[in-house]
């Protein structure tokens, strides 16, 4: 069946698209493995507890696991725009739930530096860039708001599997928790993949919308720039900024918020709940925002994000109330949500989808680069300090930064 056989059968009688089959798959596969990377701050007290090491230390784990995350996810992003997702996911997902167990087992500090700051960390390389460049393939029209949807997976992770964690450690203990946590994206996930497809010519259709491109309607590129050609231009680099400081800041939160809390004298439970909120916060923000980003473009959205994401800090070192730290988490949460729907579009709108996956992997690297420098320098503040005040006055810096730099993006001229 030639392209115009295909075009002609999309068009012609209602038939299923199997790119929402797709988006349900790549929801779940982001639930579970972003699950057990969103806990990790649930663990924190646990391990500083069990063991003699102190914050920075545990945090230059994470900070080598998102450096590991981000190298490994070009080279995803490249085999996923050749062979697919479903290659990509299993051999992900296998990583990460075999990191997870051996976590299980730790003893010494060097071990959780190779088991979650190498293995898991090039486990979850793949798992967004394959999940969410695999979704721009499948859909050139709703592409954000199919987008957001797949990353309600990241807040429904933070909603239900972090407060899991907490009652798995309460219960029995931290090494039981990781167990489970392992098994499930080991197993769960590696079954998931299985259902993706590289694209709608795999199976003789076309993207969601592409035919009304064809008939003039207007939509993003569906051609696109090589990873070369991206390099060459200034919005490239400044999208890559953006993600880096987007990056400091969500990984700050997500390693740093729960321990802050605890050290204000809340419950662990507690604290968790407050974390789960900006898991249900990002659900609606990426759903939300991805509708926003639909009609008015990414580029305006990204600035949307950051302001939300930036201004809760500001919150963070007069106030420590529980009421109080609900309404940051709700707020950073919507940010959250809605940043990675407009990097997603963002990429595909600038560069187009030729080489989607491996452009998104680059920018998707400035985001871990700038997620492993913000929980090592958060860190190093509070042991230096005994607070985290200092700490909220880079990420406020950083954010503004961000901001500026998405103000500025203009599309590219061709």
């Amino acid at each position: 069946m030639d392209n115009n056989e295909i075009r002609e059968f999309h068009k012609t009688g209602p038939r299923f698209f199997y790119g929402y089959v797709v988006v349900l798959v790549a929801l779940l596969i982001m639930l579970i493995s972003y699950g057990t990377r969103t806990s990790f701050g649930v663990f924190f007290k646990p391990l500083l507890g069990e063991f003699d090491w102190n914050r920075a230390s545990i945090s230059g784990a994470v900070t080598l696991s998102l450096i590991s995350q981000g190298l490994w996810g070009m080279v995803m992003g490249r085999l996923n725009d050749r062979a697919g997702p479903r290659v990509v996911i299993t051999l992900c997902c296998f990583l990460s739930g075999l990191g997870f167990l051996l976590l299980a087992q730790i003893n010494y500090l060097w071990e959780i530096y190779v088991y979650y700051g190498v293995i898991i960390g090039f486990g979850m390389g793949g798992v967004f860039v394959a999940l969410v460049s695999t979704v721009s393939r499948w859909f050139v029209k709703r592409r954000g708001v199919m987008t957001g949807i797949v990353l309600t997976g990241l807040g429904a992770s933070m909603l239900i599997l972090s407060p899991l964690a907490t009652w798995l450690i309460s219960v029995f203990d931290w090494r039981l928790a990781y167990v489970v946590m392992g098994g499930m994206i080991l197993v769960i996930g590696t079954g998931l993949a299985q259902f993706l497809r590289r694209d709608p010519n795999s199976i003789g259709s076309l993207p969601y919308g592409q035919h009304e491109i064809e008939e003039g309607l207007p939509s993003s590129n569906i051609g696109g720039l090589s990873l070369y050609g991206a390099l060459r231009t200034w919005q490239f680099w400044s999208v890559l900024l953006i993600y880096t400081c987007i990056g400091f800041i969500t990984f700050t939160v997500v390693t740093h918020f729960i321990p802050h809390m605890t050290d204000l004298g809340i419950t662990a439970a507690m604290a968790a709940n407050v974390m789960s909120l900006s898991g249900g916060a990002m659900i609606i923000g990426g759903v939300l925002l991805g509708m926003i980003a639909d009609r008015i473009g990414p580029r305006r959205v990204l600035a949307i994000c950051l302001m939300l994401m930036t201004a809760p800090f500001f919150l963070l070192i007069p106030f420590g109330d529980l009421w109080t730290l609900f309404i940051i988490s709700f707020v950073f949460g919507l940010g959250s949500g809605g940043s990675g729907v407009a990097q997603n579009s963002a990429v595909a709108e600038l560069f187009g989808i030729k080489s989607h996956g491996l452009i998104f992997g680059a920018v998707s690297f400035g985001f871990t680069i700038g997620g492993a420098v913000g929980p090592f320098i958060t860190g190093h503040i509070f042991d230096a300090s005994g607070s985290y005040n200092l700490a909220f006055i880079v990420c406020i810096t950083v954010g503004i930064v961000g901001f500026i730099l998405a103000v500025l993006l203009k599309p590219i001229k061709r």
